[in-house]
């Protein structure tokens, strides 16, 4: 047997964890500390802020990347609302019925706060119509004027025909009415003479009547046309009457408006036209008055009513202060650029200018909207919309049932708005890069990029400045104060979410969950502070919650279903580590990695990949163990094995390269025929020259095997093979360092194939001599010597007798 070598040192428990010095951060309890609304962490996401903010040019839209869950809408917010503040307020902005064009109501613009006031005058003046210009129209006065012009014009119609009547009688013909009109006859002794009588009259005095009778009548036709020639002159006296009895009730009134608001030019316009459907309506609004139902309404079509005056307030506060600042947490087409309702009406749809319903776009009109950008972007025409607002500077209402041609209504043509505004699209990173990539359009409307730190560094300051930030969120939440030792305690779980000692996590809502159930904790056992071992039982209860699958996967191992070793030695197997990840939960599970070996075709076969469970990130690790072979081994002749890699008991995808350097030990162990020990479990990737590279999920994979070899028994000899790079990672659980620390645990720190191998078999690895030669009797120059038997044995059965191809890593389809 080849010399057994001693297993490389592990990691110092000291590193294993790097705890936070309550006393260094230099307060008591959190009571002592003022709560600041500064952000920490976030130093060039808050300049990129400013900086989006404050330039006033096309396409200066802001996005803010970033994890979720870092505190960027609420850190947005508080940045935009701050800024707003120290602005002018917005315009309003008011519809208004077009007198001219029914369809398309006009909108106006107003200084701040003034859309209220004018809406609110507009109601008192409607109210005071309603009441005054039916009464003017009942009053006495108005009667006996209107009953002077209609009796003017009967006297004339009267006057004139007694004229033609008497001019008629002196001829002896008399005018009578028949069913058809009127008619002419002659008399004669006081008696009309029927057709007989009038027969017998002589030729001489027929004709002599019909002479006249001919005259008389067109005398009597040129009255009758007169007729509505009176009644037209008529109807336009009663017009002026009415007129000047309207002026005279509604003239007043206006003009006292028109003074109110003389310093805006569109509202006195307004009015006027509102003076004038007022004196050619004044009629048909009283009668709608008369029929009752709904005076307060105008519905298209319908031009008899009060409702035509009102004022529909788009927007418009009267005590708006600064800038607004608008967070739309539903971006639909209709909350985006507005809306025009529909009301049933005999049968149809029907809407009007006060059923004009504003959108956000209106709201944060001249100051910021906060928009999140993968619910923006699953809404149908939402993104296309905002995009058509920012591009042309204003905003037009559409609907999205008339865009798809789904329904058939009455609708409207609101006058498009002008638009000033700043929008933030808040949104993970991956959502940034698609939009600039696939979206021409993207680059030229969001021009600044905030990007939001996951992690912030403890040294420096910054774990001070993380606790002055907790303090605050302490006061925010009214929680019970914290002393350091629980802030610290805090701290280092916010570095183990960081998933590295030297910082912090900025995964504030993570961070916020657990201050809250701390304080939940405190409360219940009656403590008035927040002591650290409420943040442990915190913890504790959070890991309860939510490590049923964990339990399970240990139980498994336990009992022998799935089959992990923590003692013994074996060639060609080795334990790697994996990480399931739950969303707000992870945790590490040992994984049985075996290899095989025989004479081939130089070919390494991933199983993972051939049955479509590996995904190509673990196939690429795996084809990198066929390059580090080629290149440490027979460097003068090809290869000639054939090799198999699995990991044992998985039934389901395995992705990523964190278990390569576990393969590629598996593969040499079985090459030189030296067992593993089962004690230890590996994490690690690797590149072709053989160095260890850092991971993810270290302190998970570490503990979840240290959690198997504690079920069974630790024995002193167990431990965990890690990357060196990941030391500076290391925030293990307490439990695992206190085992660590009197032996019963490692963690050994590797940073090439040679060193790792050299602690899992204690064996050699091994390092070419002058010759260029490996020592026989050490792990790499024994697979050295196994690959140069099957190379001879290749020649010797000639290439035709090679294995088959097909099958193998490199074959594997793309």
């Amino acid at each position: 047997m080849p010399k057994k070598r001693r297993p490389a040192a592990g990691i110092p428990p000291a590193q294993l964890y790097r705890a936070c010095a309550p006393d260094a951060l230099g307060f008591a309890t959190t009571r002592e500390l003022e709560a600041s609304p500064t952000v920490v962490g976030q130093q060039r996401a808050l300049e990129a802020l400013a900086f989006g903010t404050r330039i006033d040019r096309p396409g200066y839209n802001l996005f803010a990347l970033g994890p979720p869950g870092t505190g960027k809408h609420t850190t947005i917010l508080a940045e935009l609302r701050a800024r707003a503040a120290q602005q002018p307020p917005a315009q309003d902005w008011v519809y208004v019925h077009n007198f001219a064009t029914p369809h398309k109501p006009r909108a106006i613009s107003l200084p701040p706060g003034r859309a209220v006031e004018l809406r609110d005058a507009m109601n008192g003046l409607i109210d005071e119509l309603r009441a005054s210009i039916p009464a003017a129209f009942e009053s006495q006065d108005y009667q006996n004027r209107r009953e002077a012009i209609d009796e003017e014009f009967r006297e004339r119609q009267e006057h004139a025909s007694e004229a033609l009547r008497e001019k008629a009688e002196a001829q002896g013909i008399a005018v009578i009415r028949t069913p058809t009109g009127f008619g002419m006859t002659p008399v004669r002794d006081a008696k009309l003479l029927g057709p007989e009588e009038f027969e017998k009259l002589p030729e001489k005095e027929r004709a002599q009547v019909k002479t006249q009778i001919e005259q008389l009548q067109g005398e009597l036709e040129a009255l009758i046309r007169l007729g509505p020639r009176w009644d037209k002159e008529r109807r336009g006296r009663l017009r002026e009457l009415n007129q000047q009895v309207t002026e005279f009730t509604v003239g007043h009134p206006i003009e006292e408006l028109q003074g109110k608001f003389a310093a805006l030019p569109t509202v006195c316009e307004h009015l006027e036209a509102v003076r004038a459907d007022l004196m050619d309506n004044v009629h048909g609004l009283i009668e709608a008055e008369r029929r009752g139902g709904k005076p307060d309404s105008f519905r298209q079509g319908d031009g008899a009513g009060f409702g035509r005056y009102r004022i529909n307030v788009l927007v418009g506060e009267a005590d708006a202060a600064g800038a607004p600042v608008v967070y739309e947490d539903h971006p639909t087409l209709a909350n985006l650029v507005g809306r025009v309702e529909h009301v049933p009406q005999m049968g149809t749809l029907v809407t009007d200018f006060t059923m004009i319903q504003p959108g956000a776009l209106h709201r944060a009109n001249g100051g910021c909207l906060l928009i999140d950008a993968r619910s923006l972007l699953v809404q149908p025409y939402a993104w296309e919309a905002l995009k058509r607002a920012l591009r042309s500077d204003r905003i037009c209402i559409e609907s999205l049932a008339a865009m798809l041609d789904l329904v058939s209504t009455v609708t409207l043509e609101p006058e498009p708005i002008p638009l000033r505004i700043k929008v933030v699209l808040v949104g993970e990173r991956l959502l940034y890069y698609l939009l600039g990539v696939y979206d021409p359009d993207f680059p030229e409307m969001f021009k600044v990029a905030a990007d939001f730190e996951d992690s912030m560094p403890r040294g420096d300051g910054g774990e001070a400045a993380f606790a002055r930030m907790l303090a605050t969120m302490v006061d925010r939440e009214q929680l019970l104060a914290f002393d350091r030792e629980a802030i610290a305690r805090v701290i280092e779980q916010g570095a183990r979410l960081a998933g590295d000692a030297e910082k912090i996590s900025l995964r504030l809502r993570v961070i916020a969950d657990l201050m809250r159930e701390t304080d939940f904790r405190a409360r219940e056992a009656g403590a008035e502070t927040v002591a650290r071992e409420h943040v442990n039982a915190a913890i504790a209860a959070r890991e309860r919650r939510l490590d049923r699958l964990r339990e399970r996967a240990l139980e498994s191992m336990l009992h022998g279903t799935l089959l992990v070793d923590t003692d013994g030695a074996a060639v060609g197997r080795v334990n790697g580590l994996t990480v399931v990840d739950l969303a707000d939960f992870a945790f590490g599970r040992p994984v049985r990695i075996t290899a095989r070996v025989r004479l081939g075709a130089g070919k390494v076969v991933d199983i993972e990949r051939e049955v479509e469970l590996g995904g190509p990130l673990h196939s690429k690790g795996v084809l990198i163990l066929s390059g580090f072979l080629s290149g440490h081994f027979l460097p003068e002749q090809p290869l000639s094995l054939s090799a198999s890699l699995v990991f044992e008991q998985s039934y389901g995808g395995v992705e990523g390269d964190s278990a390569s350097s576990a393969e590629l030990y598996a593969l040499l162990s079985a090459l030189a025929d030296v067992p593993i020990r089962q004690s230890l479990a590996v994490t690690g990737s690797v590149n072709q020259y053989g160095d260890v590279q850092a991971v993810g999920g270290v302190n998970e994979k570490i503990e979840g095997f240290f959690d198997l070899c504690r079920a069974r028994g630790l024995t002193g000899t167990q431990g965990v093979l890690i990357p060196r790079a990941n030391m500076r990672h290391l925030m293990l659980r307490e439990d695992v360092v206190e085992a660590c620390a009197r032996g019963e645990f490692h963690v050994y720190p590797v940073g090439d194939i040679a060193a790792g191998i050299e602690c899992l078999t204690g064996v050699p690895a091994g390092t070419r001599d002058a010759q260029g030669q490996f020592p026989a009797d050490s792990v790499y120059g024994r697979a050295e010597a196994r690959l140069r038997s099957y190379a001879r044995a290749r020649r010797e059965f000639g290439a035709g007798h090679s294995e088959p191809a097909a099958g193998h890593a490199d074959d594997a389809k793309p």
